[in-house]
């Protein structure tokens, strides 16, 4: 025995010498770790590196403006409580940006006021945009406290907690609805808002706050884009546009057709033929969404302490339904049936921008201008996802 015993001590002695040189190398790789003690990367400024909060970022432009922001290097976190959003689409996002600290994904709800400090407090945000929203007219109509509780009074608190954690940018995602139905086209930033449904009175408001916010904060900086019709998908088929089944009646026109296209809805109803235009449909500015987001990245890139920049993001160009669903047709190479319909409640006959002050001061111009290259580009990704992401 105690010759074994002797030969054992040498043995256990290297085995605990080989386990301590593990721990410590285990300790120091931890420490190394962006979670270590509690932290992260994403709660803590990087020179370099811009955290951008991306709210609404699983939703369709949310999360096509985050596909951008990473692409470009930027941090991002998204909010996003999933009651519009696709958490397919975050997934996506995920396994295109796995590196640690490029992509985080924070489940809640921005009407709570105790977890928007939490994420202010948990989370170094050097930029905010602002995407998270409700954003159908005929449904803000039929319930329009939902759409000032979610757009202009979550607005608030975003602006309350970007105060109390010295956040100072902001990219706000606003509409053409704030105009209203105005007496003169093209629509410029200066023209009167007079909007005539809820969706669009709660994004008005929104603005004044954040108008009447920054007056009194000179290292603000701040930029509102209204935009027009937003179109099309990523031109490389990752991302989509795939709204709930049970809001497809309020949905957009181009939702609308490819579900007619797909055999999901039997025809695309168009409301609204007695306006005063040339063919009686309502005249929109489509802009693509892949264009939409560049200017809301040139934006965050020409924000500047104490300025608040107003730009319209449109082509300048109107289409009218009826060459909207003509192009539609072509794109999908489906004959859709169409029904037409008296018109929706709160919808204007004529829209559309006039896009000269973001090209000369942002140096941003539409870029993805054909209608049926858009719409092409989208039914690519409808007819390969006919159930959007799936389940959320």
């Amino acid at each position: 025995m105690e010759y074994f015993d002797a030969r054992r001590k040498p043995h256990n002695v290297g085995k605990v010498i080989a386990a301590l040189v593990l721990t410590t190398l285990c300790i120091f790789v931890l420490k190394q770790s962006p979670g270590f003690g509690g932290s992260s990367v994403f709660s803590r400024h990087e020179p370099g590196v811009t955290h951008v909060l991306v709210t609404g970022g699983a939703g369709y432009i949310g999360s096509h403006a985050s596909l951008r922001l990473l692409k470009d290097n930027y941090r991002v976190t998204i909010v996003d409580n999933l009651s519009r959003g696709n958490m397919g689409a975050v997934k996506v996002l995920q396994e295109l940006f796995p590196q640690p600290g490029r992509l985080q994904f924070i489940y809640a709800d921005l009407g709570d006021q105790k977890t928007v400090n939490k994420i202010f407090a948990e989370n170094a945000f050097d930029a905010v945009m602002h995407f998270a929203a409700v954003a159908y007219v005929g449904e803000s109509t039929l319930e329009p406290l939902r759409y000032y509780h979610n757009i202009t009074s979550n607005t608030l608190l975003i602006l309350e907690a970007m105060a109390s954690h010295g956040v100072k940018t902001l990219i706000y995602s606003s509409t053409c609805a704030t105009y209203g139905e105005p007496e003169k086209m093209p629509i410029i930033e200066t023209t009167p808002q007079l909007p005539i449904n809820p969706y669009g009175k709660a994004k008005k408001m929104a603005e004044d706050i954040i108008l009447d916010f920054t007056k009194g904060r000179k290292d603000m900086a701040v930029m509102i884009l209204r935009y027009f019709n937003v179109i099309g998908s990523d031109p490389e088929g990752r991302l989509g546009e795939a709204p709930r089944p049970e809001l497809r009646e309020h949905g957009r026109i181009s939702g609308a057709c490819f579900d007619a296209a797909l055999g999901i809805i039997p025809g695309l109803k168009v409301k609204g033929t007695d306006y005063p235009t040339a063919d009686g449909t309502c005249i929109r500015d489509y802009i693509d969404v892949t264009d939409l987001v560049d200017a809301h990245v040139k934006a965050l890139n020409k924000a500047e302490p104490s300025k608040v920049g107003i730009y319209n993001v449109g082509t300048g160009r109107g289409r009218s339904v009826k060459e909207f669903v003509d192009a539609c047709k072509k794109a999908t190479g489906v004959n859709i049936k169409i029904d037409y319909l008296s018109r929706r409640p709160g919808d204007y006959a004529e829209v559309y921008s006039d896009p000269t002050k973001i090209n000369t001061e942002l140096n941003w111009t539409a870029q993805y201008t054909d209608l049926k290259e858009s719409l092409s580009v989208a039914w690519r990704w409808q007819k390969s996802h006919p159930h959007g992401y799936g389940s959320n």
